[in-house]
């Protein structure tokens, strides 16, 4: 009784072959693209080039945010403006762009997962451009539509520190399966979202998706994703179980995929309001690991108080 409890909940959340652009903090529109430069003036603007797949070059003037919100009922959260036309749209000049004076200086600020490029701005804040898969399928499946190979591009801006990720190992069931639990924070404040679709995608720029990978599991060789997952509301906390689940019904097979705890897994996020992707990586658990069950219990209960989603994963 208690897997097919745990087997619905997670095809509650999982059912996303592909996530939408609310899933994460601020990506480009173009995915696939050649990065070339990020440039910074003195007014707080960033200027992303890149080259589509075409060769023609695309400029991108970005301002209007910076760092985020707590989560606030009714208030939109921060975003980015966009001029995809180099200065057409923000100034009615299309060679804005050509003029732009970078004034961005070398980055020193926090270790960046998914990097690609980055610097300090004049004014001390900081700009940051990632890298990131975000579409893969789940459940180990691998790609069957383009879009899921999708890489697409990041950008961030902030001052001071960064989103906390919080993950850490469990047997849950009683001992009969492998999971992860963590939490989600932002300068101490919970991470989550107001409102979203029955597949687990936000409707609003609050919300966020934890996507999990396993490294060298029954799904096989390398990192492949096993689910993406919302933060739960007040509490920014998340957990996931390595259990036999069926494949999706808009999925290339529905036969049981095996439990998948891996060598490694990793947890990915997009920051909250126009702050960075970040992610964490434990090791998995083997039979040594077994007598620490009392000690993920207490790290559990000290990490998810108030998170009665999980609880029944202890």
């Amino acid at each position: 009784m208690r897997l097919s409890l745990l087997t619905c909940a997670v095809v509650a959340v999982l059912a996303l072959a592909l996530p939408g652009r609310a899933a994460a903090s601020e990506p480009l529109w173009d995915a696939n693209v050649k990065f070339l430069s990020l440039k910074v003036n003195k007014k707080g603007e960033a200027l992303v080039s890149y080259r589509l797949r075409s060769g023609k070059r695309r400029n991108v003037l970005v301002w209007g945010a910076i760092n985020a919100r707590p989560p606030t009922e009714g208030v939109e959260q921060v975003r980015f403006r966009w001029d995809y036309a180099g200065g057409w749209g923000k100034y009615r000049n299309g060679k804005y762009w050509t003029r732009f004076r970078d004034r961005c200086r070398r980055y020193d600020g926090p270790r960046l997962a998914l990097l690609v490029a980055a610097c300090k701005a004049p004014d001390g804040s900081y700009w940051a451009v990632q890298a990131w898969q975000r579409r893969l399928p789940l459940l180990g499946f691998d790609p069957w539509h383009p879009a899921q190979l999708n890489v697409e591009l990041h950008v961030s801006h902030w001052r001071g520190p960064i989103a906390q990720l919080e993950l850490y190992p469990n047997w849950t069931y009683g001992g009969q399966w492998q999971g992860v639990f963590g939490r989600y924070t932002y300068r101490g404040v919970p991470i989550y979202g107001f409102s979203s679709t029955p597949r687990g995608v936000p409707k609003d720029k609050y919300g966020r998706n934890v996507f999990i990978d396993t490294l060298d599991s029954a799904y096989g060789k390398g990192w492949k994703r096993e689910s993406g997952i919302l933060t739960h509301r007040r509490t920014g906390t998340f957990c996931h179980s390595f259990v036999p689940q069926h494949g999706f019904p808009h999925y290339p097979s529905q036969e049981l995929r095996p439990p998948a705890p891996g060598k490694r897994h990793r947890v990915t996020v997009g920051g909250p309001g126009v702050t960075p992707i970040v992610r964490s990586t434990i090791a998995g658990l083997t039979r040594r690991d077994r007598h620490r069950d009392e000690e993920f219990n207490a790290i559990f209960d000290r990490v998810m108080a108030g998170d009665s989603i999980c609880a029944h994963e202890r």
